[in-house]
């Protein structure tokens, strides 16, 4: 099988305009997100965007980047854009382009999966939270699982209620997917569903049409960079483990 990285990148941030192209210790946010893609066992990585300056950073970096339609809505519609553009690739890893400290082994388990059942058509990964602060906060993506790991819901409220606070139960959903060229393709023309909406959370589109997604554990917890403080969190972070790409 082979494996294509495609990195979804926007210039237009309701919260931080030009995200992609911050400078994060000398370096524009997309050219850590990229080469730190690289380390993984992916067979290429592109940077998918419309914006002709975020084209141009990723080029003079060495990297490789396609530019896609402006009329896309979501990420997931301009991931399908490329995956039927690449036929030769088996299966497509959406890699986050706002995630500068993504790590190639979070990618590489990704990928496993794919490798030992060619039934799958979509996985994504989750985390242990550690404290019900995060539970409670609704930009913290939670998901449960079935007895074989595959997602039954994802949700911005706590799920499972907590009856009984047992924090044991309690996972992050974390927004890097896998999906079969295929199968996504075909996902980004499912109409919206009602809890897709209702959560503003894409991946239960593919719940609510019948399909599985399989959920696997990882122990790293990256920090995307959605605001100025985790843009903060993230540099403090790369000086004091003099993280170099």
């Amino acid at each position: 099988m082979k494996f294509l990285g495609v990195i979804p990148a926007r210039y237009a941030s309701t919260r931080l305009e030009g995200k992609p192209l911050i400078s994060i210790e000398g370096q524009p946010m997309i050219e850590w997100v990229y080469k730190r893609t690289l380390a993984s066992s992916l067979d290429k990585v592109v940077v998918a965007t419309d914006d002709k300056r975020i084209f141009d950073a990723v080029i003079s970096f060495g990297g490789e980047a396609v530019m896609t339609s402006p009329d896309h809505t979501n990420g997931t519609s301009r991931i399908a854009e490329v995956a039927a553009e690449y036929e030769d690739y088996d299966v497509i890893i959406n890699v986050q382009g706002d995630e500068p400290l993504i790590e190639g082994a979070m990618i590489d388990a990704l990928i496993e999966p794919f490798r030992e059942n060619h039934d799958l058509v979509m996985a994504t990964l989750k985390h242990k939270i550690d404290n019900y602060e995060e539970v409670e906060n609704p930009n913290n993506v939670k998901v449960i699982t079935d007895n074989k790991d595959f997602a039954i819901y994802f949700s911005r409220s706590p799920i499972p209620y907590p009856r009984t606070l047992d924090m044991k139960n309690y996972y992050k959903h974390v927004g890097i997917y896998g999906y079969k060229r295929d199968f996504v393709i075909e996902y980004s023309k499912m109409i919206p569903t009602d809890l897709e909406i209702s959560e503003s959370l894409e991946q239960l589109r593919v719940i609510e049409n019948g399909y599985k997604i399989k959920v696997l554990d990882t122990p790293y917890k990256v920090i995307g960079v959605d605001t100025s403080e985790d843009l903060a969190k993230v540099e403090k972070i790369i000086r004091d483990n003099n993280i170099k790409i």
